[in-house]
């Protein structure tokens, strides 16, 4: 977050860990759970139910795909990228024909290489230190690449092999892309940002066949499965404060996140009619882009931000009528009730206690080639902010006569801090206020905390988060997108 007249940024750093952009160069309906169309249900993943007990990963006795692919020495990461391009080959060869009247024809050129070894030529550059996986299409070039050498096993290492599959079915989607054209809304003008959208769209497509159990090499369950793909979207987001409109700009962690869900929920004919006037409608980076709002840093947890915070949330919900809680640096305890630490809310007391210590470890941008969240690596400052705005929104929850301690409790909190961060934004920034704002990157840090397994941003009284990652970002987005009135509405 910026405090607008000292200039402070609590924000993620720009690039955390290994920022990789990837995508460089460049269905079936399926039977659902109906529900209203404002309904989140808490144990819903686009329609089905969420199931942390089902398998995850590589199918065990199926025969590897034997596909030609140059460069590879038949290691694990060469193994699983093959077995993913070749289910992927499975996918769009049902699908492009069914809805696009098109066929869809195999990758020309497939290619393995490590970033620190000796380059390849593809597209005209090489791949020397090129940490990515891209595809590239034109000028007679058909190709989809990957690092064997740093990027898979980095995946691998931090979100589990299945981020791998997803990176590559979004690298397939630019494929799809060039092979559609016009059908998918494509043209030589078209902006990369659209690009990046659709291609996280049709990945979200692909996941889902997955998750239906369609796949050949691969299982996913819509528990931690699937919420670990939806964080490998954060691990390669665009750095914070890249204009959308830039050329080569992906998206934040939240647009993609965004792109993929409807990906998932949709066939690809959602996908293919994402264009420049949608995307140009609610993307957030464009929100983010001004100059002044490009500082990067995080400030620290301490009494004067702390005390911003307060008048923040106090001025954001002042018209609820609800006794508002205080703020206060008691390690987080209450006389009786559960503690949440790093943050935690006393109904009897009606305050917020927080443990400082724990909340600035929160705090700290995750270091180079760590999970943001995993043990000694931090989220960033809005991350710990919007953990304390949490339970701060549960004394609103109370005056409503909400219940505290279920699942609905989750989603309200998610919905009710997404509202909050939505009133941080600064409408005038050319005028001091002496205010706390929303800055670059924010936003991205509530995904990745909303898909921490012990998220606090859509947690109940007692700190049991809502099971479904996928019902979590999408609370948070519905009370950022739509303000407070959907959250006690639609969560009862």
């Amino acid at each position: 977050m910026r405090v607008q007249w000292v200039r402070v940024v609590l924000t993620l750093a720009a690039v955390a860990a290994m920022v990789v952009q990837v995508g460089g160069c460049a269905a079936q309906v399926v039977p659902g759970r109906p529900s209203a169309a404002t309904a989140i249900d808490p144990n819903d993943a686009g329609g089905l139910d969420v199931n942390n007990d089902g398998p995850t990963g590589p199918r065990q006795g199926v025969p590897d795909a034997d596909l030609t692919v140059e460069g590879t020495t038949g290691s694990e990461e060469d193994r699983l990228a093959t077995n993913a391009v070749a289910d992927l080959y499975d996918y769009w060869d049902e699908q492009l024909p069914g809805l696009f009247d098109e066929k869809f024809t195999h990758i020309q050129r497939l290619v393995s290489y490590d970033s620190n070894g000796a380059g390849v030529t593809i597209c005209g550059e090489s791949t020397a230190g090129f940490v990515n996986a891209f595809y590239c299409g034109g000028n007679g070039e058909d190709a989809i690449a990957w690092d064997r050498g740093v990027l898979l096993p980095s995946l691998t290492d931090m979100f589990g092999p299945m981020s791998v599959v997803g990176v590559l079915a979004h690298e397939m989607g630019h494929a799809v892309q060039f092979r559609l054209g016009e059908k998918s809304s494509m043209s030589q003008s078209t902006p990369t940002i659209v690009r990046e959208q659709q291609a996280d769209c049709y990945m979200g497509n692909f996941m889902r066949w997955v998750v239906d159990d369609k796949s050949k090499h691969f299982q996913l369950n819509t528990g931690k499965g699937l919420n670990d793909i939806l964080a490998t979207l954060f691990f390669i987001r665009d750095p914070a404060g890249l204009d959308h409109q830039t050329q080569g700009a992906h998206g934040l962690a939240f647009d993609r996140v965004f792109a993929f869900q409807e990906g998932f929920s949709h066939d690809p004919k959602r996908c293919a009619t994402m264009d420049v006037d949608e995307i140009d409608s609610r993307i957030t980076e464009q929100e983010r882009s001004k100059a002044d709002d490009r500082v990067s840093g995080n400030a620290p947890i301490d009494d004067n931000t702390l005390g911003l915070l307060q008048d923040s949330l106090d001025d954001a919900f002042k018209d609820n009528g609800a006794e508002q809680p205080e703020i206060t640096q008691n390690d987080s305890k209450c006389e009786k009730g559960k503690s949440t630490s790093p943050a935690t809310y006393c109904p009897d007391e009606n305050i917020v206690g927080i443990d400082v210590n724990k909340l600035k470890q929160i705090a700290k941008p995750p270091a180079q080639g760590t999970e943001p969240g995993t043990a000694g690596a931090g989220i960033g400052d809005f991350a710990a902010f919007a953990e304390i705005a949490s339970r701060y929104t549960l004394a609103i929850q109370k005056q409503i006569g909400a219940d505290l301690d279920d699942e609905n409790a989750g989603l309200r909190t998610a919905c009710l801090t997404g509202a909050w961060t939505a009133f941080t934004v600064d409408k005038d920034p050319n005028t001091e206020d002496k205010k706390l704002h929303l800055a670059v990157g924010d936003l991205d840090e509530a995904v990745a905390e909303l898909l921490q397994d012990d998220s606090l941003i859509a947690a109940d009284i007692n700190g049991n988060p809502v099971e479904s990652g996928f019902a979590r970002v999408e609370a948070f987005r519905r009370g950022y997108k739509d303000g407070s009135a959907p959250c006690s509405e639609d969560f009862i």
